[in-house]
């Protein structure tokens, strides 16, 4: 069965804004990328018949992750790749990558073996040396997606000149809200700023303030043609968007025809079924307050331990420090200031 994978912005489509669902990607981050093939395909089987325009599966971080250090997911390609093509008869599937451990070689792998479309993430700063990767991606793989990784790490002012270079072969390029940390102006600056140079935007939200789901509203009502979500909003960190809300707030506004009464019910298969790990609720409201990746977290409380200093104040002085991307690096040099400062003015409170 043809599977009708289409990006285009026709007259028809414009009134059907597009939805993706990443359960089984970004939702594996939440049980430490551990899931039972037979949950998986089950749950393949079932959000085939709800109306979705993509599925994206896989490992969390991306394919092939294992190869940069990074937990390996207990279902391999093959697998991922066997499941989907005999779960998935509507419904075009896809994968993350990331250049720094992805394989183009194994992308064109996986194209052959039926995927669908490929998302590759990199954060903005780091696309003029990934151009050489995209190129070649675009060769290997018809429907390539560009996803900016902590999007909001890159200054409004600077993003346009940065995203000139992208190929304009791609088939759409994200916002991408990964620290959760986004208003809906921001939402509306990010998607005005992409869509001046690309037909098919899109945005992924996370939930570390609560605002996911609005955010996605405002990217659609901004010009996106692409939103992400996950069901039961199971995600990384603050978690997603959830699909079956997204997709039941697009029914009331004439703009979806997704079977939000199904996907409610998986949703809540999904929130019984799956071994969700808990998280710091109050380290990833900080984060989205302050604009820091959940990746960081077990970093930060490591070096609050260390130095004494307070998580809140280590991660905003960090992050003005940090040139785009905060690294490790700069909660070091953040802990080290910050513990200097404190020690000078004990040190003054004593002698007066």
């Amino acid at each position: 069965m043809d599977k009708g994978l289409n990006t285009s912005n026709d007259q028809n489509n414009k009134s059907h804004s597009q939805l993706l669902d990443t359960t089984l990607r970004d939702g594996s981050y939440a049980v430490n990328f551990q899931l039972d093939p037979s949950f998986v395909g089950e749950l393949l089987n079932d959000i085939d018949t709800c109306g979705l325009d993509f599925v994206e599966i896989g490992h969390g971080i991306g394919a092939e992750a294992e190869r940069a250090g990074h937990a390996a997911c207990n279902i391999e390609l093959p697998e991922w790749c066997r499941l989907a093509n005999g779960q998935l008869a509507r419904t075009p599937w896809g994968m993350f990558a990331q250049p720094s451990f992805t394989r183009l070689s194994t992308l064109e792998w996986m194209c052959q073996e039926g995927m669908d479309f490929v998302r590759i993430g990199m954060e903005a700063h780091k696309i003029e040396s990934n151009l050489d990767y995209l190129e070649t991606a675009l060769s290997h793989c018809n429907t390539v997606f560009l996803a900016l990784m902590k999007t909001s790490n890159t200054p409004k002012s600077q993003l346009a000149d940065i995203v000139h270079k992208v190929p304009k072969e791609i088939s759409g390029i994200y916002v991408v809200d990964s620290c959760g940390t986004m208003l809906p102006t921001d939402v509306i600056d990010y998607i005005d700023i992409l869509s001046a140079d690309f037909e098919v935007v899109g945005f992924h939200g996370h939930d570390n303030l609560g605002l996911a789901n609005a955010n996605s509203l405002e990217a659609i009502a901004a010009g996106a043609r692409i939103v992400d979500g996950s069901l039961h909003g199971i995600g990384r960190g603050g978690g997603n968007a959830a699909t079956e809300l997204i997709a039941g707030i697009l029914a009331k506004l004439e703009l979806g025809k997704h079977d939000f009464r199904t996907l409610s019910k998986l949703a809540e298969h999904c929130r019984n079924a799956m071994n969700v790990v808990q998280n710091d609720r109050l380290m990833q409201i900080m984060g989205g307050v302050i604009g820091v990746h959940s990746s960081l977290f077990p970093v930060v409380d490591k070096i609050c331990s260390e130095y004494m200093v307070d998580s809140m104040e280590l991660m905003k002085r960090a992050s003005e420090m940090a040139m785009y991307e905060l690294k490790e690096h700069d909660l070091h040099a953040a802990a080290t200031h910050i513990a200097k400062t404190n020690y000078y003015h004990k040190s003054t409170m004593v002698n007066t």
